[in-house]
């Protein structure tokens, strides 16, 4: 049986204040919330953003208590956030060093820690998500700011608001969330 998957997002810290049970994406927050300082994730992953439309900075959220926005990094309050289906299979990514799909390019089964390294490809500037569902990080080893991928072709990281930001490691979002 499948769990539903659940956050409940909370006005003020510390699960305080009128709060709000998500069950799926909402691209603006403010439709239900002035704010959104706190927030509980019942079950599933999901991810959150400091901007409507699933744009700005975004943060990957696993089950568990977060009283705070700044407690996982956030700067800002929560504005719109997406819910990660569950994937079961094979995962698939191919990454490409320019825009539209050109350049050396490496097609990606498992976490990668060091792109750059591992490849030898001086950036990431597209990608086809074939199979699953995807963290790209900024900074070698998962750290940095990231930014989540799920199956489709993005011709452009600029597109989906990762000017300037090179992507180096890229991790695989698994069931055990």
């Amino acid at each position: 049986l499948m769990q539903i998957r659940q956050i409940i997002f909370y006005e003020d810290r510390n699960f305080q204040g009128r709060s709000y049970e998500c069950m799926s994406d909402c691209s603006d927050m403010s439709s239900y919330l002035s704010r959104c300082n706190s927030c509980r994730v019942e079950n599933g992953c999901f991810m959150v953003y400091d901007r409507p439309n699933y744009m700005g900075n975004q943060y990957f959220l696993r089950r568990g208590e977060y009283s705070d926005y700044m407690s996982f990094g956030m700067s800002d309050s929560i504005r719109s956030c997406r819910l990660i289906p569950q994937h079961r299979g094979s995962y698939r990514i191919r990454i490409y060093e320019r825009e539209n799909f050109q350049g050396p390019n490496h097609e990606l089964m498992d976490d990668c820690d060091n792109i750059m390294d591992r490849y030898s490809l001086s950036d990431c500037q597209s990608c086809n998500v074939i199979d699953g569902h995807w963290l790209m990080y900024e900074q070698p080893h998962y750290r940095g700011r990231m930014v989540y991928l799920r199956p489709g072709e993005y011709r452009s990281m600029r597109d989906i608001g990762y000017s300037g930001m090179r992507l180096s490691s890229a991790r695989r979002i698994m069931d055990s969330c």
